[in-house]
């Protein structure tokens, strides 16, 4: 059955996909965005991949801003289902940490009660690994567990998602009449729909352009783009998903994984395989914030049970390389 799909931050990596899987389901879909400039970037992104190039038809846009109340009700009415993927997402950790996570909380707080006015129930939260990875606890990491926002490895990008979907299901909680599941993505990879993928595939270009002479032993779940927009589409057709977090993980790797991998394919390149010393980098980390950020990670590669997402929703995770692979054909 057809229906019309509210998608928040339809410019990003994540969501472009999302709205194309829609439309080519025969679903409705209406993009918010800050800027309307940006809405003809979407429709050129997706135009190319439609089976059907009529369902663009079915695609529009609405300008909204996560930090301001203005015409959120409004934009959500006659919808049926709300699909919350906007949420900042920096390269390097802000001075100040409210920088980040005050606009994942009070943006996710403003969606949700705007989708409740309008009659909205039913919500899918793009919420990701790292409001589960940071704690002390064995892997595998499974949808029961939550980030301990004072745990060391927890830094302002890990509060803000961890934070946010804290305050999603207390709204919940608090509002029964909702509805929601989250989708909880590793590091997602994949083929992006155009080259405007911002700092998704940051990591990649970064082991591809040779910057470093060696990597640090920082491991992470990985995820295909289109196995992550499976899911958010999976969720909302199951009534089973309700009340449910969904890990989105195809299996764990590190960064020096990931560049031998990327040598044996592009043996040209400058890329750097080696580990760098534990010792090195906390030095690097006197002159590089974004280094500092992650040495509470070094040598703890975090793992995933994603055995209830494959269960619930029925999907089978592409592998991790095959994801590494299609990310680096777009950089190449």
């Amino acid at each position: 059955m057809s229906q019309t799909i509210f998608l928040t931050g339809v410019t990003g990596f994540i969501a472009k996909r999302i709205a194309l899987d829609l439309l080519e389901a025969g679903h409705t879909v209406t993009g918010s965005l800050r800027s309307m400039a940006r809405a003809a970037e979407v429709q050129d992104a997706i135009r190319p991949h439609l089976t059907d190039p009529g369902a663009l038809d079915r695609l529009s846009f609405t300008e909204l801003d996560l930090t301001r109340d203005d015409g959120w009700p409004e934009a959500l009415t006659g919808h049926d289902v709300l699909m919350h993927t906007a949420s900042p997402f920096p390269m390097a950790q802000p001075k100040n940490e409210d920088d980040v996570i005050r606009p994942a909380v009070d943006g996710t707080l403003r969606a949700l009660k705007a989708a409740h006015a309008a009659g909205v129930t039913r919500v899918i939260l793009t919420s990701s690994v790292v409001a589960i990875e940071a704690n002390d606890k064995p892997n595998p990491k499974t949808p029961a567990d939550w980030t301990d926002v004072t745990h060391p490895k927890a830094n302002a990008y890990y509060k803000s998602k961890t934070l946010a979907e804290r305050a999603a299901w207390d709204f919940v909680e608090e509002t029964p009449v909702m509805k929601l599941t989250t989708i909880n993505p590793a590091l997602v990879l994949g083929a992006p729909l155009d080259g405007n993928y911002g700092t998704s595939l940051s990591l990649i270009e970064r082991v591809m352009g040779g910057k470093d002479p060696a990597l640090p032993d920082l491991g992470f779940g990985a995820v295909d783009v289109a196995d992550i927009s499976a899911m958010h589409i999976a969720a909302m057709d199951r009534p089973e998903a309700i009340g449910n977090r969904y890990i989105g993980s195809a299996g764990s790797i590190t960064m020096p994984e990931i560049a031998k991998h990327l040598k044996a394919k592009y043996p040209d390149r400058k890329i750097a395989t080696a580990t760098a010393p534990k010792f090195l980098l906390r030095v690097m980390s006197l002159f590089d914030p974004s280094i500092k950020s992650v040495l509470p990670g070094i040598g703890n590669t975090p793992e995933f049970d994603a055995s209830a997402t494959e269960r619930d929703l029925g999907l089978t995770f592409t592998p991790v390389n095959t994801a590494i692979d299609r990310a680096a054909a777009a950089i190449a």
